[in-house]
């Protein structure tokens, strides 16, 4: 079986393609950049450390590069669920 076998086979039965996203604390966030410079898809991870909001971008890999080189423990993984099953499973 392929990769699009898998992903494309059963649409109703995917639950999830990716199973966390970055989320700030934004107001221990200092703004020094170190998430950002420390990550391998160059998000300005930052920015949604500024903002308050989760980093949803699609190039995120989710390796926790920024997340374990936060100074102040900004960051955390929070679980999503991009595909949920239908009818049940």
């Amino acid at each position: 079986m392929n990769l699009n076998d898998f992903l494309f086979s059963d649409r109703n039965r995917r639950e999830n393609l990716a199973s966390a996203y970055v989320v700030p604390d934004q107001s221990r966030c200092v703004q020094c950049g170190i998430c950002s410079f420390n990550c391998p898809q160059d998000i300005d991870v930052r920015r949604h450390a500024w903002l308050g909001e989760p980093v949803r971008d699609s190039h995120c890999l989710t390796c926790a590069e920024c997340i374990n080189r936060c100074p102040r423990g900004v960051l955390r993984f929070e679980r999503t669920h991009l595909f949920k099953a239908k009818g049940g499973s």
